[in-house]
């Protein structure tokens, strides 16, 4: 028998089964639960229904964050990207040559600013202090002021004058206001030299020891002190002093006399006043010693007004060393110091009176004009003033004397120029401010200064050039003539000499300064007995590093011999000038020129007052 297979074939039913109904019943209930439902595999699943979609999700969860999958995608390529080329990059720089580069070299400037300055530390008195470094010094002097009778117990400290052992104030001053003209100007630069710290320490070490030479915690003073030591050679006294004899200053034990200041005293009062005045602006981050030192200029400008007069009169010591010419200079000088120090108009007014400046001698011109020196302040106070000028333009009333000082300093810096016949050249192109006089370096180095400086004036001012007469001259023909005076002094003249020791390969070896002439032994020597060192022919023991000596004739001539001080004897005053023409100069001119605000720091803003009016018309 056959029946019909539900899946497409036949099937046989055996009619002869033995089978029972029982059986089958039972059996077709087997199947019944074989039918039951029972969970598939996976397997078995995708037998049945095929293949499964999956729907690609459009975010990604970061947890905090629910970020575009896209986006996702894209910041991880580029992140894996970038780090791809960095490290190929690395490896590349790691694999190739390295080159090292090294800093430019410093200017010649640069580095005889470095030994200039290093003079002033050989030519410290008293205690020295741990940053000296020069290493055939000693402590010396320590007795200065301390005797029966003298009214200043302490003057120790301050510096020796030259290639003696004298502190004379006056020239002493004028160096210490130079070096702090220069700080003021060009603290980046010394900054970028290194030696800002140094050149602040050798101010105050003057400063420290001008407040023990009068009363600086008086309002009101009658006396000063105007040197320690004394030089005086006249006649067949053999009496010890600082000239007579020839021996270390380590060595003295001879009592030094204090010349002292009682009522004529404008000139060096003043210039003192200038001195604490300006190192107060260089000290204004120190408020407590800067007020200290404004307190004390105040006081000696009181002094040089109210004692009316010459410190050197003939019959002072200092007339035949450091003669002062005139005082109304100093006046002018130290009163303009004076204004930018405290900003009090009362200095603004006096400096610029007209009178003042008629005395001082600001419209007469001669044959000294524009000299600039420890003498004659005229020049530098025109200049400085000539600043105020060009950055706060004060106007009424003092807008007619401030450009009066502005003319003249521009007639001064033609003067300078070798187109016009105001002062000779030597052959070698040194020019000759003091007309063939020995000693002619000491000038030259302040008017290097003035020029550059006034050449960096009016730069920040973006002022191009000036007038001489009709024509007219850029700042760089000032830079020229500064550069070209500075290039002769160190080195670059017909002897190829340097006159600043230790810069160069050729440079005096014989100075004329005690010190540097004896060796420093156990041996000390007596009055007399360093005589044969001033005598001798051989060059000195010790190295008095930067500084400039007296320099060549008026035909670059120089004779390098210990006795002859008109060529190898170096001054304090005279190096003041070289350190302010040196930093000057140093750097490139891109560097940067001056700092134009500092010194206006306690300075009001000025409101010019209203000028009177017309008077009335009359027919």
């Amino acid at each position: 028998m056959y029946g019909r297979d539900p899946w497409g074939g036949p099937l046989e039913i055996n009619a002869a089964d033995s089978t029972t109904d029982d059986d089958r019943s039972r059996n077709l209930q087997d199947l019944d639960r074989s039918t039951l439902p029972r969970p598939l595999d996976e397997t078995q699943q995708s037998w049945l229904l095929g293949p499964t979609e999956h729907k690609k999700k459009k975010y990604v969860d970061l947890g905090c964050v629910l970020l575009s999958r896209k986006i996702f995608l894209w910041s991880l390529g580029t992140i894996l990207l970038t780090a791809s080329l960095a490290g190929f990059v690395t490896l590349i720089v790691k694999t190739l040559p390295r080159h090292h580069f090294k800093q430019p070299p410093p200017d010649t400037c640069t580095i005889a600013l470095h030994k200039a300055l290093n003079f002033f530390n050989a030519q410290q008195s008293g205690k020295l202090p741990m940053h000296n470094h020069v290493p055939w010094r000693g402590d010396s002097c320590l007795e200065d002021g301390n005797f029966p009778g003298s009214s200043y117990k302490d003057l120790v400290g301050g510096y020796y004058d030259a290639g003696d052992a004298i502190k004379f104030n006056f020239p002493m001053s004028f160096a210490m206001t130079m070096l702090s003209w220069s700080v003021i100007e060009y603290s980046a630069k010394y900054e970028a030299a290194g030696e800002l710290n140094h050149v602040k320490q050798l101010i105050k070490w003057g400063t420290d020891y001008f407040l023990k030479t009068f009363n600086s915690s008086a309002d009101t003073i009658y006396q000063m002190v105007t040197q320690v030591g004394s030089g005086n050679t006249d006649g067949p006294s053999v009496v010890p002093n600082d000239h007579y004899c020839w021996m270390r200053p380590e060595d003295i034990d001879y009592r030094r006399p204090v010349s002292i200041c009682y009522s004529s005293c404008s000139d060096l009062a003043a210039e003192m006043a200038a001195a604490l005045a300006s190192a107060s602006i260089v000290f204004k981050d120190d408020k407590v010693y800067s007020r200290k030192l404004i307190h004390g200029a105040k006081t000696l400008h009181e002094f040089a007004k109210s004692s009316k007069g010459r410190y050197s009169p003939n019959s002072q010591e200092s007339s035949k060393f450091y003669n002062s010419t005139m005082y109304w200079d100093e006046l002018i000088w130290g009163g303009a110091w004076m204004y930018f120090a405290t900003g009090n108009v009362t200095y603004l007014d006096r400096v610029t009176s007209h009178a003042l400046a008629k005395n001082a001698g600001a419209f007469s011109g001669g044959p000294y004009y524009g000299v600039f020196s420890w003498d004659n302040k005229l020049a530098g106070a025109q200049v400085l003033l000539s600043r105020l000028r060009l950055f706060l333009s004060p106007g009424y009333p003092y807008e007619d004397m401030l450009s009066n000082f502005h003319n003249q300093t521009n007639i001064v810096m033609c003067s300078f120029l070798p187109y016009f016949n105001k002062f000779n050249r030597t052959k070698g192109g040194l020019i000759q401010l003091n007309h063939g006089d020995p000693q002619p370096l000491q000038y030259v180095v302040n008017a290097a200064f003035l020029a550059a400086l006034y050449s960096d004036y009016l730069d920040a001012a973006d002022t191009p050039g000036w007038y001489c007469g009709p024509n007219f001259y850029s700042t760089d023909v000032l830079r020229d003539f500064s550069r070209s005076q500075i290039d002769y002094i160190l080195g670059k003249n017909p002897r190829k000499m340097s006159y600043v020791v230790g810069f160069g390969e050729r440079y005096p070896k014989h100075v004329h300064h005690r010190g540097a002439s004896i060796p420093k032994n156990k041996k000390k020597q007596s009055c007399k007995g360093g005589w044969k060192w001033r005598e001798s022919k051989k060059q000195n023991p010790n190295t008095i590093e930067g500084a400039m000596v007296a320099g060549p004739d008026k035909h670059d001539g120089f004779h390098d011999v210990r006795t002859n001080y008109n060529y190898t004897e170096p001054t304090l005053a005279g190096n003041a000038g070289l350190v302010a023409a040196l930093v000057a100069l140093s750097r490139p001119k891109s560097f940067g020129t001056i700092d134009k605000n500092t010194i206006f720091s306690a300075v009001p803003p000025l409101f010019p007052a209203t000028p009177p009016p017309p008077a009335p018309w009359t027919p």
